[in-house]
């Protein structure tokens, strides 16, 4: 066990004194993009997850209402076993230790990725979320995202002031199409590293507490151009014009496939922009320089999306002649 840690220590007495459980084995069970960190505990010969969130950096009351939301809509979350609000610890239910990502390749990728889209379908149908007093992903928060790509990684990691008119423009077409978009629960993470694989082959959905209501199409980007994996674009249009005719089927979608497309790649330019600048804050701020081996295809995705809309040309440009030479002479540097 981990005993020269003060915040688990009291964990574990929280366990044992107030839960009255007999933990007989406690280690690290992942790391994590925030503040929280997750310890697997075997309990008489089952293991479970503690989550420890400090309560001055984290705050776990929305992981216990988005918890309850989502076991209302069939969502396959982790089932709260034990909480304690004052000191910032939750017991969860065990989804075990193997990724989605860490199951995917070519012969299994069509399968897992049905399941994955399905188990989106009650994000975006059921009405005890579409209802849900959660907040929405409005134009300020869209607006808060993308600053992180402007703030941390443009002038903080490679120290280039973007031009504001053209950011301007950028910023206004990728949230005038997320704001015309059918409004659903998105989770704002749905990707391989927070779906877990389980023993039946069902999928199981982590990381949920940060959902809002908010734009059809963020978390279908978020799962076919992910920031850990990539596709084809052969592969990935297959597995969206799937989901397209089962949204189609629900009526949650009222257009063509083409406006539909559009949406989607958009919407992914605006995710991807706010992912860069995650990736690059964690590495300035918090030490966790790892997540910077996925800002080349995450990158990569935005140059790609905006050669394919003309009023993105400009930004395209400005990527390619600006912000890709300076990348590459930092990553030379970072990467190593």
């Amino acid at each position: 066990m981990i005993l020269n840690d003060l915040r688990i220590m009291t964990l574990l007495d929280w366990l044992e004194n107030d839960c009255l459980l007999t933990v007989a084995h406690c280690e690290p069970a992942s790391n994590d993009a925030s503040f929280r960190r997750y310890f697997r505990v075997t309990i008489e010969d089952k293991t479970f997850i503690a989550m420890d969130a400090p309560p001055d950096k984290e705050n776990i009351v929305p992981f216990m209402h988005i918890a309850n939301l989502f076991k209302q809509a069939d969502v396959n979350t982790p089932t709260v076993l034990q909480h304690n609000l004052d000191d910032g610890f939750i017991l969860l239910e065990d989804f075990g230790s193997q990724w989605l990502l860490d199951a995917l390749n070519d012969q299994t990728a069509t399968e897992f990725y049905h399941r994955a889209l399905q188990g989106l379908l009650p994000l975006h149908t059921h009405e005890n979320l579409l209802n849900a007093n959660l907040p929405a992903y409005d134009e300020a928060l869209l607006r808060r995202e993308m600053a992180l790509f402007e703030d941390w990684f443009s002038e903080q990691l490679l120290d280039i002031e973007l031009p504001q008119n053209l950011w301007e423009d950028v910023q206004r077409i990728l949230i005038d199409s997320a704001l015309e978009q059918p409004v659903v629960c998105v989770h704002r993470d749905y990707h391989s590293r927070n779906l877990m694989v389980l023993p039946n082959g069902e999928l199981g959905v982590l990381d949920f507490q940060d959902a809002v209501l908010g734009a059809l199409t963020y978390d279908i980007v978020s799962l076919l151009r992910d920031c850990y994996i990539d596709w084809s674009d052969e592969k990935i249009d297959t597995w969206l014009h799937d989901y397209f005719k089962q949204l189609k089927a629900a009526k949650v979608v009222d257009i063509d496939f083409a406006q539909f497309k559009r949406w989607f790649d958009l919407m992914g330019i605006q995710r991807h922009l706010k992912a860069i600048g995650i990736f690059a804050r964690l590495h300035l701020r918090d030490n966790k320089s790892d997540y910077l081996k996925s800002i080349p295809r995450t990158l990569n995705y935005v140059v790609q999306v905006c050669g394919a809309y003309r009023e993105l040309h400009a930004f395209q440009q400005f990527l390619k002649q600006q912000i890709l030479p300076h990348w590459q002479k930092q990553s030379l540097l970072l990467l190593r």
